[in-house]
């Protein structure tokens, strides 16, 4: 079985994931996604996985959302899986997924539902 997450080494959640990942020695792809950010179509992917909408893991709390202004009530789905994109702090943290399945590890106890034991 492998693993992916979308890791900012700077969140606790994140890391405390990771570790849950490691502990259970599971093979993980560590994915630093403000370096390499996901695509429209594989963000897509993931919100699918995750059973969410855009709205669902936008950070509104981040300084960058405040900055940009954004008005939640106008803009499309579309549109804010290109602000993510383009902006991927924007991105709640962190996500883990495999092929067919996605937490987000807020708890990182979520992560623990991705593993097969």
């Amino acid at each position: 079985m492998s693993i992916s997450i979308f890791h900012n080494p700077r969140c606790s959640k994140s890391r405390q994931s990771l570790e849950i990942l490691e502990k259970n020695g599971v093979n993980t792809k560590v994915i630093l996604y403000l370096q390499c950010p996901p695509s429209a179509s594989e963000l897509k992917k993931i919100l699918k996985k995750l059973k969410m909408s855009p709205l669902d893991i936008v950070r509104k709390g981040e300084s960058r959302f405040k900055e940009l202004a954004i008005s939640l009530e106008n803009i499309s789905e579309e549109e804010l899986i290109t602000l993510m994109v383009k902006n991927p702090i924007l991105i709640e943290r962190p996500i883990i997924f495999d092929e067919n399945r996605a937490v987000i590890g807020r708890p990182p106890e979520n992560t623990l539902n991705l593993i097969d034991f």
